[in-house]
């Protein structure tokens, strides 16, 4: 922590590094071995999907006792895999956002290995962001084009994360407590690492381990709310209660058990105690901020404006840090662009050049939407830079492309997978 350097000499510099800070502090590695029980009196089961299920893993085969029983599945996304050998539990790859036959594949394994298993065997479901892409298993009467095309809509729908679960729950033969109701009568244990606001079991990965409390009809509204068009069958299961998940009240959860092993906050709280580490005030504004990306750009940047004018409500030089998962919404064509990226064009021309402010925004698994960057930095002269390079600020957001604006600036954040994922990770330095 204290080999950041002087905020004032090297703004970006600091701010990368608070942010390697924040995803260091999420690692499988550092964060999974205290929560693993001893293993049972039975055979021990891994299952699981995720951006960091991989890392996840690895951890767990090196923190279990070798003499111990110990197999299984996960599935995380393409290119997310540590390097390291195959173990124990095997690591796949499969497509995310939206999910391909590989996900599907791994998916129907998962269900047919929870098959016959016993009260005496321990399951350890590892769980993290974007399991509800990798972890796909249509409902029935739908196939995965289906499922792609749902997962496309609600892409570009601007409904929040919460929102886009619940649909894919109920669209589901795995996600919304499916896999955990097939895996009884085993004890369950729910390894999870969080990726979503407020850190709900049942949001995370679209919850496969934990029974749901959403319905159907809820899953219509959001559809009918936000336009998502349907194929008869998912209409008519929906509509009829077929697809109703495991609730609650489901005998088959009983003595299941669920562990946060890695969220937002514990991140953000790294970072925070860093900054201070190197003389830098630190306040953490919230851990769960949802909202339109270039929206919540432009209220983050009406605070640090009054930090660096009025100094309130923090008297500068000050870090303010800032997490949760923002939403874009699509009109019209696209460019190359992610949250963080069109995070950051809305605080830029809000900011107007605004003297001492600078910030970093950047997903924590290291992509930004579907681009080869975690996220990207702003300064004060950010504007008067692409305004010499012919890059407008305006229409790059405009068209939702980002990523073309701030390569041309080489102001990219480039970390390449984290393998591991606790959302958006928002740094703003008003010096």
């Amino acid at each position: 922590m204290s080999a950041l350097p002087y905020p004032a000499a090297d703004p970006a510099g600091f701010l990368r590094g608070l942010f390697a800070v924040a995803v260091a502090a999420a690692q499988p590695a550092r964060v999974l071995g205290p929560h693993l029980p001893p293993p049972p009196p039975g055979r021990t089961l891994v299952l699981g999907g995720g951006k960091a299920s991989g890392a996840m893993a690895q951890a767990l085969e090196r923190a279990w006792p070798q003499d111990a029983p110990l197999s299984g599945l996960v599935v995380t996304r393409y290119g997310h895999v540590p390097p390291a050998p195959q173990g124990r539990i095997r690591i796949v790859e499969a497509a995310h956002p939206v999910p391909d036959a590989a996900g599907e594949q791994a998916a129907r394994e998962m269900l047919a290995l929870a098959r016959g298993l016993t009260e005496r065997d321990l399951v350890i479901c590892l769980i993290s962001g974007g399991g509800s892409a990798l972890l796909t298993l249509p409902a029935p009467g739908l196939g995965l084009a289906d499922l792609q095309d749902v997962n496309r809509q609600l892409l570009k729908s601007g409904a929040s994360i919460g929102e886009m679960n619940v649909v894919r729950k109920h669209l589901s033969a795995l996600k919304g407590g499916r896999l955990g109701a097939a895996c009884a009568p085993a004890r369950v244990l729910t390894l999870l690492v969080s990726d979503v606001p407020g850190d709900d079991p049942a949001v995370i990965a679209s919850g496969p381990t934990v029974p749901d409390a959403s319905t159907c009809d809820e899953a219509l509204a959001i559809v009918h709310r936000h336009g998502i068009v349907l194929p008869p069958a998912a209409l008519q299961g929906l509509a009829s209660g077929a697809f109703e998940s495991p609730k609650p009240d489901d005998p088959r959860f009983a003595g299941h058990e669920v562990r946060l092993v890695a969220t937002p906050q514990q991140s953000l709280q790294a970072a925070a105690d860093a900054a201070r580490l190197a003389g830098v005030a630190a306040h953490v504004l919230a851990d769960d901020i949802e909202g339109e990306s270039r929206e919540v750009g432009r209220m983050h940047a009406a605070l640090a404006r009054q930090v660096a004018r009025r100094g309130q409500p923090f008297a500068r030089p000050c870090v303010l840090l800032s997490g949760g998962e923002t939403t874009v919404t699509v009109r019209g064509p696209a460019g190359r662009g992610g949250r963080a990226g069109e995070f950051l064009l809305g605080m830029a021309l809000a900011l107007d050049s605004e003297r001492g402010v600078h910030a970093l925004a950047a997903d924590t698994d290291g992509i930004d939407g579907m681009e080869s960057n975690a996220g990207a930095t702003i300064a004060p002269d950010t504007l008067a830079r692409a305004t010499s390079l012919d890059l407008s600020a305006r229409l790059h957001l405009d068209g939702h492309d980002a990523w073309s604006f701030f390569h041309g600036l080489g102001d990219l954040v480039v970390t390449g997978p984290t393998y591991t994922n606790v959302n958006d990770f928002r740094a703003l330095l008003v010096l």
